[in-house]
């Protein structure tokens, strides 16, 4: 059996590590068993599809944490105080389906794919 292994990029380590300690203690414990519960399907997750990409929404309290399977586990993308989730649905003009809202909504896939090019771009 291969390791499940949860990868933070480094915009979603930089979220984590800004919350206080206990905080980030019970975000880190939600993800244990989490490779069994995916595999259901069901339960406390939203999915968000574009263009054959799939991200999962995790609700944890005051959080939304949104992440992507991967071969050796998940990638998490972003952790999002769901007040801000809220401030961008209000700004953005969405409908109450949060995860149909933000699947169709090319602003929210701006805000994932930030993170690709910050990881990307060099030091200077």
């Amino acid at each position: 059996m291969q390791p499940f292994q949860i990868i933070f990029n480094p915009t979603s380590a930089a979220e984590l590590s800004r919350m206080p300690k206990e905080l980030q203690l019970q975000i880190l414990g939600q993800f244990r068993g989490l490779s069994h519960e995916l595999q259901r399907e069901e339960g406390q997750y939203g999915h968000l599809t574009k263009e054959g990409r799939t991200l999962t929404r995790y609700r944890l309290g005051e959080y939304r944490i949104y992440f992507e399977r991967h071969p050796l586990g998940i990638v998490v993308h972003r952790i999002l105080s769901k007040h801000s989730l809220k401030d961008f649905l209000f700004r953005s003009n969405l409908g109450a389906d949060e995860d149909a809202s933000l699947a169709d909504n090319p602003k929210f896939w701006e805000l994932i794919e930030q993170t690709r090019f910050t990881a990307r771009q060099p030091s200077q």
